[in-house]
């Protein structure tokens, strides 16, 4: 099902820098104020000064704490891991997070009913325009978008 919500050509743009320029480490996108279109929440920068350099984890970290907590977000997210015996890797992963929205509408939460449809259904316009992803991962809490459960399900895929 359309959702009529286009995805902002920024979007798109800070995707390509993430994917071929590493410009980004990861990108957080939301529906729009007016909820007509998906645009960017944050993007974070690589940085470019090796005594910057952070460990993996703690990066990791601080995109999952750019998720909110009562509120659906999408991301992608530059995924670092180290393969035994073929060494360091990444994949472009694609986040859908829907904290706090209860799709079986038996409680209130803080997402309005409205917004809980158009970020079901414009997850595959956002999906799809972004060419190049290895992974979806779709997440209500912390434990579904820990590291180690990306991981598990990036060394499954392979």
């Amino acid at each position: 099902m359309s959702s009529g919500v286009t995805v902002n050509q920024v979007c798109l743009d800070k995707y390509q820098e993430l994917k071929i320029g590493q410009k980004y480490k990861y990108i957080t996108f939301k529906l729009s104020d007016d909820l007509k279109e998906i645009v960017v929440d944050e993007a974070k920068e690589v940085s470019k000064d090796k005594s910057e350099e952070i460990a993996v984890d703690d990066t990791y970290n601080e995109f999952l704490s750019k998720l909110p907590e009562n509120m659906p977000r999408f991301a992608v997210y530059d995924f670092d891991f180290e393969k035994p015996g073929e060494g360091k890797r990444n994949k472009i992963t694609f986040y859908s997070w829907y904290a706090g929205i209860n799709f079986t509408l038996e409680v209130p939460d803080t997402s309005t009913v409205r917004q809980k449809m158009l970020y079901a259904s414009s997850k595959e316009a956002l999906r799809k325009s972004l060419v190049g992803l290895a992974i979806d991962i779709q997440g209500t809490d912390s434990s579904e978008v820990s590291y180690e459960t990306v991981l598990d399900k990036i060394e499954r895929k392979q």
